[in-house]
């Protein structure tokens, strides 16, 4: 496979992955009376167990290639990208709404292609730049659209005058929503090296280690949820553990597999505009959940983020990282 098609195949693994993370969001308003433990701990024990069945028929190919540090590591990415992460997202879209923990989680895709840059295989600050700065502009705009009530579903939610919310509230929502952001941004980091670490581990079997290891740890936070948490009744019990499984088979398991796919493909400077994708399906998919659609001002942020990933793939080309280098 040619450069230009592995860095082609990245991209589509990592749009397939954002719009099957983009799901999500929509999944603290498809079960709104269950806690965001409960919905962690359902999520999460849901993804062990399908990962777990999935990996058992090749548990002994894989399991030689694990040494203890590399279990170290499962444990802390799937604290830091699963369990923490979707706790403080639970709790962001609960008190501020998708609107501004999207916009807030959007900020990913420029805090890892800034670290990104780092890498001896990143383009030049001069190519890089731009488009990490668009990224950055079009999501200002989404929050600047949100928060002047311009979105009239999503801004209403993040307003200090929501109904039943409150300041206190809001400013809860948005610092998990910002807590969330830097953990997905370290477990997005971390992962990569990870899985440059472990070439013959595949992309696959990565992430339903991954599921094991965080279905383990969904175990102990599952006890305090099921003593503190538990529905009430059979309809709030049908929509957990409907909209667990369903989080668990594609934001987790399919979509992981997809972005660790191209964490193979992308270096991480290029890797971290991919995370765009998750921003703008969560947006689409908010619209269709609310039955409205976008407004100007939203439909300008979305293509400022389509138009700064295609252009950070043009600056990852072969020849443009050739001739950035050689005019330095």
């Amino acid at each position: 496979m040619t450069a230009s098609n592995t860095r082609l195949a990245g991209v589509a693994c990592g749009l397939g992955a954002g719009a099957l993370w983009g799901l999500v969001f929509l999944a603290p308003k498809a079960a709104p009376d269950a806690s965001p433990m409960m919905m962690s701990a359902g999520r999460y024990l849901a993804y062990g167990l399908i990962a777990a069945v999935l990996l058992a028929p090749r548990w002994k190919q894989v399991r030689p290639h694990l040494d203890a540090s590399a279990w170290r590591g499962l444990i802390w990415l799937s604290l830091a990208g699963n369990i923490v992460y979707y706790l403080f997202l639970v709790v962001a879209v609960h008190f501020a709404g998708v609107a501004a923990s999207a916009l807030i989680v959007g900020m990913v895709p420029v805090a890892v292609a800034v670290w990104g840059l780092r890498d001896p295989d990143a383009p030049p600050l001069s190519k890089s730049a731009p488009p990490i700065l668009l990224a950055a502009a079009a999501v200002a705009l989404i929050g600047w659209e949100a928060f002047s009530g311009g979105g009239a579903g999503h801004g209403g939610d993040v307003t200090p005058n929501a109904p039943g919310g409150g300041l206190a509230m809001t400013l809860i929502g948005l610092a998990c929503a910002f807590a969330a952001l830097i953990s997905w941004s370290i477990y997005a980091i971390g992962n990569s090296r990870w899985m440059g670490r472990l070439p013959q581990v595949s992309a696959h079997d990565w992430s339903l280690l991954t599921g094991v290891t965080t279905g383990a740890l969904a175990l102990v936070l599952a006890i305090p949820a099921a003593l503190r948490d538990l529905p009430d009744d059979a309809d709030q019990w049908t929509r957990l553990v409907g909209v667990s499984l369903g989080v668990a088979v594609f934001a987790s398991i399919l979509g992981n597999a997809l972005w660790n796919q191209a964490s193979r493909l992308l270096p991480l400077s290029m890797l971290g505009q991919m995370i765009v994708f998750e921003t703008l399906f969560a947006f689409v998919y908010g619209y269709l959940w609310e039955g409205r659609g976008p407004t100007l001002l939203e439909i300008a942020a979305m293509a400022m983020m389509v138009v700064s990933v295609l252009w950070c793939v043009r600056a990852h080309r072969p020849a443009a990282v050739a001739a950035a280098e050689g005019d330095h």
